[in-house]
């Protein structure tokens, strides 16, 4: 008594044997791009932190780890340099750095949002 199925085969219940439904696929695939969206603005807003963190601690300009961590956060705030002009350092580089960051975790996680719920 191997088999007690009365109707060998596949069922109308069942799920075609092969490939994954479409829409649980593209379900899937959207999540896992929401996923990487989000995680870009992360790392993106993490350099704009650290580096604003190290500048108002009076890190080492010299230091390779600080030079790389400068460069990446110039490179990514390239659009927002000298937004906001102030008389203190400290303050403007908070602003000019900072506001980069916000906009990016927004802007990241709004769309990482969005293609989550497609």
């Amino acid at each position: 008594m191997s088999n007690t199925d009365p109707m060998p085969g596949p069922h109308a219940y069942d799920p075609p044997p092969g490939a994954p439904h479409r829409y649980e696929r593209r379900q899937s695939t959207a999540r896992r791009t929401a996923l990487a969206v989000h995680t870009i603005a992360d790392i993106a807003a993490v350099f704009l932190g650290l580096w604003i963190l190290l500048y108002l601690l009076g890190a080492n300009q010299g230091n390779v780890f600080v030079e790389f961590v400068h460069g990446t956060a110039d490179w990514l705030a390239w659009w927002s340099q000298d937004i906001f002009t102030m008389d203190t350092e400290g303050l403007r580089v908070l602003l000019n750095y900072g506001l980069p960051a916000l906009i990016y975790l927004l802007v990241g996680h709004g769309i990482a949002a969005r293609l989550s719920r497609a």
